[in-house]
């Protein structure tokens, strides 16, 4: 494995990051496709041996479950100091006033809930799970500030939204002083292209890392075009981010092509296109089966030909942007699959 600097620090992380939302208690979660603990754990150990040491979760996912899960596991297989772990904050963890959001009280209250929850004493990478329009920016930047200063968080990390916002907030971040984010965790695939417009300059420009999330849409790009999976079929949210535009099958297709001519997998040819862009850091692969990791890893291995990038690109049509999508129609979707009420709903 050969790691990398994630954007302008000098954080190692490994150019595959394990997306953890796929690990976590049926029965917190996603009860058709979350991986219990006894599934998830050779999964992390699998990703550990083949040199990823970039952990990616969330508190939200599984309700806290998936931290648990993955804590326990580098516990037992690795060495804190050696790994990266990521985690997110935003979203509802429980029901009334101050259950979610970006306020400095929901902060600093579910930052030590998820140091328990993982079982250290630090964060690596801390990431807003996408804005909170209903608290003040300045707030929310300078309790993010506030944590890295206590030493509870090593590097901070933002999550889907417009470039102009990420743009205002790196300028406050400046003009304050507070510990600026280093990374922008972002909707990026074949199938969804639109951030190459502002987003993916904006973050070369600035020096920070993307990391790329639902590499494979979701897996459409990994499957017969039309073929469903039991996650395909029970994910509302998926249905908002891909709406089946006319260009998609003839993506997927030539992502087949493309992969058949070389003798890989669909995957690994999804894989390798992101890292054509040298703004992007690394992809969160959700590895449910063992061949995921082994498809990801291999991936890292494939450098596309001019050629094969105009194939795999050409067929692109431009489509609605995920951004578009408004925070509080966001947060109700959200909520209602993990069955928590927002406040005031």
């Amino acid at each position: 494995m050969r790691y990398i600097k994630l954007g302008n620090t000098g954080l190692d992380v490994s150019p595959i990051a394990l997306g953890c939302m796929t690990y976590g208690e049926p029965n917190r979660g996603h009860p058709v496709w979350s991986l219990d603990e006894d599934a998830s754990r050779p999964l992390i150990k699998q990703a550990l041996e083949a040199g990823i040491n970039f952990f990616d979760t969330a508190n939200m996912y599984s309700q806290g479950s998936s931290e648990e899960i993955l804590g326990r596991a580098l516990r037992d297989y690795a060495d804190r100091d050696s790994v990266v772990i990521a985690t997110k904050v935003r979203h509802p963890m429980r029901p009334g006033p101050n259950g979610a959001g970006l306020s400095r009280k929901a902060i600093f209250t579910e930052i030590d809930h998820s140091l328990r929850r993982l079982g250290t004493d630090y964060i690596d990478l801390y990431q807003i799970h996408r804005l909170d329009n209903a608290t003040p920016l300045e707030e929310t930047l300078e309790a993010l500030n506030d944590v890295v200063k206590s030493g509870k968080v090593r590097y901070l990390g933002a999550s889907s939204m417009h470039a102009w916002q990420f743009s205002k907030i790196l300028h406050l971040q400046r003009q304050h002083g507070w510990a600026r984010f280093v990374s922008m965790q972002d909707h990026y695939n074949l199938l969804a292209r639109e951030e190459e417009r502002e987003m993916l300059p904006l973050c070369k420009d600035e020096g920070i890392g993307i990391i790329v999330w639902s590499p494979l849409a979701r897996g459409r790009l990994a499957r017969e075009s039309g073929a469903a999976t039991g996650r395909s079929g029970s994910d509302p949210f998926a249905d908002m981010l891909y709406t089946q535009e006319k260009s998609d099958g003839a993506i997927v297709d030539a992502v087949a092509a493309v992969a058949r001519a070389r003798g890989v997998s669909r995957a690994q040819i999804a894989l390798a296109w992101l890292r054509r862009n040298p703004v992007v850091a690394a992809p969160l692969v959700g590895a449910g089966k063992p061949s995921h990791i082994v498809d990801a890893v291999a991936s890292l291995d494939i450098v596309l030909t001019e050629e094969e990038i105009a194939a795999l690109e050409t067929p692109y049509t431009p489509r609605e942007d995920f951004q578009g999508v408004s925070d509080d129609a966001l947060l109700a979707r959200i909520s209602a699959r993990i069955g928590i009420k927002p406040a005031g709903a």
